[in-house]
């Protein structure tokens, strides 16, 4: 990510009216060559005709097209697909011989204010090659600051921290551990800035950002100081690996099949992900604060609900979890009646997360986390994309009003049973 604090994609900064011709054939190329031709074609959602036509300068690329394909590629291999050498010479911004065309290529800097992919890339490069003369350019110091857990610290992370707070006891344990191992008592210095960006753990940038965000609150440290920090180390990333999206579904009913004769609490955490498409973490916490007859206002929209709703001549209940705001988004989790009937054995429970996905490792099913996608695989075979969307809380892709919320409600009760029959039918 290059914006301090956002959580936009890199590839959704990317203007991609303003890319050429030849970079997007290079683009539809390079993802082509990650994922094979029929892979290609899959994930862009277009036919073997028209990539072929593509690719052989038969028809333009549209935009929506480099769009897609941008997701399915790496920043790094992006910018070197853009960044050519030859191409500043085509430009005109470096001559035959080498030189710098210093009037063209401030124009080009100008451009940053107007474009936001352009402004990051250019703050990206300066913070990587610049960095000390950045820092002695900003003035900034942070001699004698020591890192040190505290109470204050694990409050800052639960309740003051903006945007996505640390709410998940397990989540706080394990930064907690990683901070006593690799950061207490340690001097904030360019030294440590180097060890925790080049540190094998990516979670230990996590931690290292609360913190320096917690010293920002405290006013330990300047804005410059935070700037300047935040650009240098970069949060936890994540590699695009097309290969964890494919699941079959004969490795789900290996997974559901094993975990249902050998470990009952597993295999209803995993049949309540598959139905509802709902995260992990949720159905988690959803198990550990199970009150299915409490009285509860939607906020906003005045509608009065007991958390559990059930239809049973249908065959499904539905739950309200209500999260909103600085975390992650769970409106309802949608099951069957059957699941229902597991959920009561093992409401009130605890599960450590870890320790599903270790047990998952050890017996080589399906992971957690790739349940979601294999729900939502499945979901929009069975429902309309706007439905799955509100029933697995993708809020962000839906962009629901409230006008719409009752109304969508009503769609995705009609609908559900649809997508239990399939599940049924295929598993």
């Amino acid at each position: 990510m290059f914006e301090l604090g956002s959580d936009v994609e890199w590839y959704e900064r990317v203007r991609v009216e303003a890319l050429g011709d030849d970079v997007r054939l290079s683009i539809l190329r390079a993802v082509k060559n990650k994922l094979g031709f029929n892979g290609a074609c899959s994930a862009l959602g277009i036919a073997k005709s028209s990539l072929h036509r593509y690719l052989s300068g038969k028809r333009k690329i549209p935009s929506d097209v480099v769009k897609k394909a941008l997701r399915h590629l790496e920043r790094e291999e992006f910018e070197s697909i853009v960044s050519e050498w030859d191409k500043l010479r085509a430009l005109g911004v470096i001559s035959d011989k080498g030189v710098v065309d210093y009037g063209l290529a401030l124009k080009i800097l100008g451009l940053a204010s107007k474009d936001e992919y352009l402004k990051n890339a250019i703050l990206k490069f300066v913070v990587q090659e610049f960095r000390d003369d950045l820092r002695k350019m900003l003035g900034i110091s942070f001699v004698g600051i020591k890192l040190e857990w505290s109470e204050n610290f694990e409050y800052f992370l639960m309740e003051r921290k903006k945007r996505r707070k640390v709410k998940d006891p397990e989540t706080l344990k394990y930064y907690k551990s990683l901070f006593e191992k690799y950061l207490q008592g340690k001097e904030l210095s360019e030294k440590l800035i180097d060890y925790v960006v080049n540190h094998p753990n990516r979670w230990l940038r996590n931690v290292f950002r609360h913190y320096i965000q917690y010293l920002y609150f405290k006013r330990k440290i300047s804005p410059e100081t935070f700037g300047w920090i935040m650009e240098v180390v970069p949060s936890r990333s994540y590699k695009l690996d097309v290969r964890p999206y494919q699941i079959s579904l004969e490795d789900l009913r290996k997974t559901l099949a094993f975990l249902k004769e050998k470990h009952q609490l597993y295999y209803t955490i995993y049949k309540a992900m598959l139905e509802s498409g709902a995260r992990f973490e949720h159905v988690l916490r959803m198990f550990e604060k199970w009150n299915p007859s409490e009285v509860i206002e939607i906020p906003g929209l005045n509608i009065i609900t007991k958390r559990l709703v059930c239809f049973e001549d249908r065959g499904f209940c539905r739950y309200y979890m209500g999260l909103r705001g600085s975390e992650k988004p769970c409106e309802w989790v949608y099951f069957s009646a059957d699941t229902l009937k597991l959920l009561r054995e093992f409401a009130s429970k605890h599960v450590n997360r870890h320790q599903v996905s270790k047990y998952a490792k050890r017996h080589n099913l399906i992971l957690p986390k790739y349940m979601r996608k294999a729900s939502w695989r499945l979901m929009v075979k069975a429902v309309p994309r706007e439905v799955a969307r509100f029933i697995q809380s993708r809020f962000g892709e839906l962009r629901v009003s409230e006008a719409r919320y009752e109304d969508l409600l009503g769609e995705a009760d009609e609908e559900y049973p649809k997508y239990l029959g399939m599940v049924r039918e295929y598993l």
